[in-house]
């Protein structure tokens, strides 16, 4: 057994199909909740954004989602602990979420010249939040099937 902050890592909370299930819920809430805003809600927003890509290169966005789902599925099977598998995925997914999506939403704009800094935040905040939301209701539900 090794230990990370006080939590200890054993075999118990290491459930390799649990976090096999988790990446393939990160990539499809990611890429749904990115797709509609990017290409169907926010299609204005972005067409004003005028150092965005005409064709997104896919391999790049893809590549960034499975790193980010296999340290998040990951990361939630090593610190998981309690009997509220729902709550705690969606602690854990909203806290990691602020995370992700700050950057997003305070950095960027901040380096870009984007047509208005509080549309970006609000379009990109938004859509992380719902994305990390979705992606902390599917890691509960993950985890509360035995």
């Amino acid at each position: 057994m090794n230990q990370i902050i006080g939590t200890t890592i054993s075999s118990e909370n290491i459930n390799r199909t649990k976090i096999i299930l988790g990446v393939i819920a990160f990539i499809a809430v990611s890429f749904f909740v990115q797709a509609m805003s990017h290409f169907v809600i926010n299609v204005e927003h972005f067409a004003q954004v005028t150092f965005m890509r005409a064709e997104p290169i896919m391999a790049l966005g893809l590549l960034t989602m499975l790193i980010q789902a296999i340290v998040l599925s990951y990361g939630y099977a090593v610190f998981n602990h309690g009997d509220r598998p729902i709550f705690n995925a969606l602690r854990y997914s909203m806290a990691m979420g602020v995370f992700f999506v700050s950057y997003l939403t305070l950095v960027e704009p901040s380096k870009y010249q984007v047509p208005s800094v509080l549309q970006w935040a609000l379009v990109e905040g938004t859509a992380g939040l719902i994305q990390f939301l979705l992606f902390g209701l599917l890691l509960g539900f993950i985890y509360s099937r035995k």
